[in-house]
């Protein structure tokens, strides 16, 4: 048994209607009828919380309808995997390369229609995806937010919900002009790329989404390169002061840091002869003494 059998027969034994139903999970008419009549199919439990209106407003248990859904999805993603879904371009590669910095715009649009949605308009989409989906999850029970989005994007409230329902539910193969306009247009203010470490920066817009600019880094980096003092510089260019030093006393005298002071050759000098000094450090027992004892 199906999510949508189970709709049908609680509205019926209920004597209720599909409109009915579209009030209280504060979805359109159309939504419903779509869903069940299985041209919708059924969204993601973890995505949504019409399950828990609907099961309200019929009388179920509270996951009655969101453990039928994910059974149905299940079904209907396996007999889906014969063949992969294609990328749609148009409207949304303009909309996401429009919201790029102007100074990399041309440099992101060539590579775009060079290697269609490859590497990098993969990369750029997904991060822009889990951005928006993480704000609107976060603000799908606010109806201030809604109302305010179902504004900008002159929509009404029942409609809003319907396309942020269907938004959360879909990723980068399924993602239409709709889900684009109705929240990356508005959500994203700007978003920049480095086009060697593929490190991205996401700005929202403020007016509708908190919160600092996003940043993702996709490559390992090294350990942060700190500039050597000049003092430390001279020291190693005087032989007279640093010509008997090892490699490990360089290397431990260069990671000395002094908060804004500026210490002299002199005092990198005097910094060796101390690590030198046997009185400045107790000496380390020998396994044979630990045994021992």
């Amino acid at each position: 048994m199906d999510v949508c059998l189970v709709i049908k027969q609680r509205l019926e034994e209920l004597g209720l209607e599909q409109k009915d139903l579209a009030t209280a999970a504060e979805v359109t008419d159309s939504y419903i009828s779509q869903l069940l009549a299985r041209k919708k199919l059924p969204p993601a439990p973890e995505r949504t919380d019409i399950y828990q209106k609907m099961a309200k407003v019929l009388k179920l248990p509270s996951d009655r309808l969101s453990k039928l859904a994910e059974l149905q999805r299940r079904e209907e993603l396996k007999r889906g995997l014969a063949g992969a879904p294609a990328p749609m371009y148009g409207e949304i590669r303009e909309l996401i390369i429009s919201k790029c910095v102007p100074d990399k715009e041309r440099q992101v649009r060539e590579i775009f229609e060079k290697q269609p949605f490859g590497e990098l308009e993969r990369l750029v989409t997904q991060k822009l995806l889990d951005v928006i989906k993480k704000v609107a999850k976060e603000e799908l029970n606010s109806e201030n937010w809604l109302h305010l989005v179902a504004r900008l994007t002159e929509r009404s409230y029942e409609q809003t919900r319907v396309t942020l329902l269907d938004f959360l539910d879909t990723d980068v193969f399924s993602l239409s002009p709709e889900n684009c306009v109705s929240f990356l247009n508005p959500l994203i203010e700007s978003w920049d790329v480095d086009l060697t470490t593929f490190g991205m920066e996401i700005v929202l817009n403020r007016r509708i989404a908190s919160g600092d600019p996003r940043r993702f880094e996709f490559v390992e980096t090294g350990p942060l390169q700190l500039e050597a003092e000049p003092g430390f510089t001279e020291f190693l260019k005087d032989s007279s002061l640093s010509g008997s030093a090892s490699k490990e006393e360089i290397e431990l005298l260069k990671k000395l840091r002094f908060n804004g002071k500026r210490p002299t050759p002199l005092y990198y000098y005097r910094e060796l002869q101390s690590l030198r000094d046997p009185l400045h450090f107790r000496a380390g027992k020998s396994s044979a003494d630990a045994k021992s004892k």
